[in-house]
């Protein structure tokens, strides 16, 4: 989700000015993505000069609102019909992650798996009690995105366990050491049994 079409999403619900911005975005996602008052006023700034929100006059509190433009409620009309593309969404530093370390000398990969599988059970223990926490009706909006999160850790784990069967499978076979040399100077055990079976086909002819 890009926080643009976040705030617009909330301006189209009424005026509000950065701090509101923020308080209900955290509201909307359950605090699952917390943002930082710099971040609300630097997207602001850029939709007013996309022309798809206007600021509005500060109240005697020295607060200034913004408003949507009917520019922005089509942009964000848009983006509801929309769907997401995969190529859209950041890459998967995980998948890139492993990777790499399958490919870097010194590195144990199966450490690293075992690692990353211990820290997402413990965050989909935490997004578990979260979501039974409450369930308020008014509450769904940010319990679908714990739904979203949930699936998605519980697919990285599964994704991890077919991660390390692979190493297991894959592993390359060591070839086996080679018998151990007779000692200098004698006849192995296959030298003897060849010389004898020599001799009695020469006595047979």
């Amino acid at each position: 989700m890009s926080i643009r079409h976040g705030l617009l999403a909330l301006l189209e619900r009424g005026q509000m000015y950065g701090y509101q911005l923020r308080a209900a975005f955290e509201e909307s996602t359950g605090s699952t993505w917390p943002l930082n008052i710099g971040q609300v006023y630097t997207t602001l700034s850029r939709l007013e000069r996309d022309g798809l929100v206007r600021p509005l006059p500060e109240s005697e509190a020295g607060q200034r609102p913004y408003e949507i433009t009917d520019a922005g409620r089509a942009d964000l009309a848009l983006w509801f019909a929309t769907p997401i593309s995969r190529n859209d969404r950041p890459r998967d530093e995980l998948a890139i992650k492993l990777a790499l370390a399958l490919t870097t000398p010194g590195v144990d990969v199966r450490s690293v798996v075992q690692a990353q599988r211990s820290a997402t059970m413990r965050t989909l223990q935490e997004l578990t009690r979260l979501k039974y926490g409450s369930d308020r009706p008014e509450d769904l909006p940010w319990r679908l995105v714990l739904d979203s999160m949930v699936f998605q850790a519980e697919a990285e784990v599964r994704w991890l366990d077919h991660c390390e069967s692979s190493l297991v499978r894959h592993q390359p076979n060591r070839p086996a050491p080679p018998p151990p040399r007779p000692p200098d100077g004698g006849a192995s055990d296959g030298g003897a049994s060849d010389g004898a079976r020599w001799a009695d086909e020469e006595a047979r002819r």
